[in-house]
């Protein structure tokens, strides 16, 4: 097997690493700190889709009665004192279009049906809102639907419709065909936990774009105490997987090993924070999840080739140590390749196929996996062979310094 010579690339790593490191830390000041999602930052975060109303449901039947559906089907269900607990169940594969959605709802005791759509219109295309009270009553809940025909809606405009209302971040969802958009403001712009703009927002878009074509499909308020808490959480967390890693590798192997190991998922955590800093990705607990799961990717991989190091040690007493880690990094990088790269291609199809949260959690993994490769070649093996050379320096230096002993008179 042909030994590559790694070491001699330690020195530019190191090198390299830190520049990186350094690059990575500025960004994170030039461009003003973490994009923070509202996990961790007070605020009010929406998700919209431009759609007009296809009907509205009221209620007027005895007990209570709550509407929900997925993609296939759309469910009614009756509970309450006196009155037996029923699911009424549509599928949208019995009922294809609106308005024979329309006519079975309407056909059931109690239900009454507002059609605003054509009834031609497929009923798969229906959007569920979280906007109003799952529970019918006198007033119609609405329920929306995306038409094929329905035109993209730029940024901009839906940008400068909220600019009333301040400071608002704006971010396209999935493909611009769906016209789903994530709206933000921070604390700073509401008027306090107990009058959150919420209907503001709503009132603005459908100032803009039309009255009941704003489906609000998630909507939710993080108070400043609860993201306060929540970031120290995150940096203890951190913190806490650093030390227990440092220990574990402390147990199994000798000390340079164990520093050489936390140096590496350090650098990881460091390349990763500057990536985030750098390309505005939105920081939440996805992106804590990310790191987390690349530090564990890491140390693993730094464990398989700390063991055959180990192991080549005892095969070869004799060799000098750099030698043991070229040949020890040589024999396991065809593991290191076929592993990073299968797993590569699974987190490769995440990030093309989803949006939103779980693209920007592939694109992570994707950049601290590379990070994770060359951290436990260069930067944890380079510490390891670094230990060596002052380990054996500091020995020359107290042979030197040793007194002669005085023969006994």
């Amino acid at each position: 097997m042909k030994v590559i010579r790694f070491s001699k690339l330690f020195v530019p790593a190191a090198v390299f690493s830190f520049i990186l490191i350094v690059i990575g830390i500025a960004g994170f000041f030039i461009t003003g700190g973490f994009n923070l999602g509202v996990d961790f930052q007070a605020g009010l975060i929406q998700e919209v889709q431009f759609a007009p109303p296809a009907f509205g449901l009221t209620w007027s039947g005895r007990g209570n009665a709550s509407i929900s559906f997925d993609r296939n089907n759309l469910y009614v269900v009756v509970s309450g004192a006196g009155v037996d607990n029923v699911t009424h169940s549509f599928s949208f594969a019995a009922y294809p279009t609106i308005g024979a959605l329309g006519s079975a709802l309407d056909g059931e005791d109690g239900l009454g049906v507002v059609m605003f759509a054509p009834a031609g219109a497929p009923s798969s295309l229906l959007v569920q809102s979280a906007q109003g009270n799952p529970q019918l009553g006198e007033a119609p809940y609405t329920v929306h639907y995306l038409p094929e025909t329905s035109q993209e809606i730029p940024i901009e405009d839906v940008r400068a419709a909220l600019t009333p209302l301040g400071t608002v971040s704006v971010q396209v969802l999935g493909e611009s065909a769906e016209r789903r958009f994530m709206i933000r403001m921070e604390d700073s712009e509401l008027e306090g936990a107990g009058s959150v703009p919420a209907e503001k927002i709503i009132a603005a878009l459908e100032e803009r774009f039309g009255s009941g074509g704003v489906a609000v499909t998630r909507s939710d308020y993080v108070g400043s105490r609860f993201s306060k808490q929540l970031t120290d959480q995150a940096g203890l967390l951190m913190a806490l997987t650093l030390l227990l890693i440092l220990i574990y590798a402390s147990v199994r192997f000798k000390p340079q090993f164990a520093i050489g190991a936390v140096l590496a998922i350090a650098h990881d955590a460091l390349v990763m924070v500057g990536f985030i800093a750098w390309t505005r990705m939105e920081f939440n607990t996805t992106s804590i999840a990310a790191i987390l799961t690349i530090l564990g990717y890491s140390i693993n991989d730094t464990i398989v080739i700390f063991d055959r190091i180990r192991e080549s040690r005892r095969i070869y007493p004799d060799d000098r140590f750099v030698d043991i880690l070229d040949r020890s990094l040589s024999e396991t990088l065809s593991r290191t390749i076929i592993t990073t790269v299968t797993t590569m291609l699974a987190v490769l199809s995440l990030y093309i196929f989803t949006t939103g949260s779980m693209k920007d959690f592939a694109l992570a993994l994707l950049v601290g996996m590379i990070s994770g490769v060359y951290s436990t070649i260069f930067i944890a093996s380079g510490f390891a062979d670094w230990w060596d050379i002052m380990a054996k320096k500091r020995s020359a230096r107290s042979k030197i310094k040793a007194p002669v002993p005085v023969a006994a008179r």
